[in-house]
This record gives C-alpha cells, structure tokens and sequence, in this order.
C-alpha cells in the first residue's frame, strides 16, 4: 500500500507543478486575475495532499485501513475539488459550461477534511488505547 501511496504522491506532486508553472505562464494572458487566483488555489490544494499522502505513506504507526481510507479519500477529493477548479477557471476558454459540475468541488472538499478526519480518529484511538 506504500508504493502506491507514494507512487501517488508524487504524480499528484509532478501534475501541481505542472500545472502550476501552466496557469503561471500560459494561462497568465488568457485568463482573468481571479480567475489565476481560483487556478492557483487548486494547485495549491492538490500539492497540500500529494504532501499529505507522503506523510501518511511514511506512518507506521498508522493502520493499514486508515491509509487505505485516507488513499481513497484524498485520491477522490483531489479530482473533484481540484479537477473541478481547474475546470471552472478556465471556463472562458471553452464552449462547454463547466459551471454546471460546480456542485462536486464542495463535495471533493468534504471528501479532503474526511481524510484528515480518518487521520485523527486514528492517532486518536490509539492515544486512549495507551
């Protein structure tokens, strides 16, 4: 499970950076400054969990259901909420209207503070066993 923990990590890292120098430079006359703003957030949030999912891949102390709950859930909420971002963002450049996908960058938000719940609920269990 932590190969491909961090095996995700790292291509979930090389798309940020990626799109990141993307929005930076060829998005950067093509797109609003808001709209830059709302491109950035979702490279930010997406370099957040690759950082994320490193860590959890580096617990040992972490139980093998967890990481694979917190996998799931951070894998699920970075293609929503970021997928979904990147999507609205650059809206104007396309004729399809993305707005109407709106509705799952909360969902895929939820999905990332679940994540970090499964982490907590974790350490925090084990912390009372002791």
């Amino acid at each position: 499970m932590d190969k491909k923990i961090y095996s995700t990590a790292a291509l979930l890292g090389m798309i940020a950076i990626i799109l990141g120098a993307f929005g930076a430079h060829a998005l950067k006359a093509l797109l609003t400054p808001e709209q830059l703003v709302t491109f950035e957030t979702g490279v930010r949030y997406q370099m957040y969990h690759a950082l994320f999912l490193l860590f959890i891949g580096n617990m040992s102390s972490l139980s093998l259901k967890s990481k694979k709950y917190i996998y799931g859930l951070v894998l699920s909420g970075v293609v929503l909420f970021s997928g979904s971002i990147y999507l609205l963002a650059t809206n104007s450049l396309t004729a399809f209207d993305f707005k109407i996908i709106g509705f799952v960058t909360p969902i895929g938000g939820f999905l990332l503070i679940l994540s970090w719940i499964v982490l907590f609920m974790d350490f925090f269990n084990k912390k009372s066993q002791n």
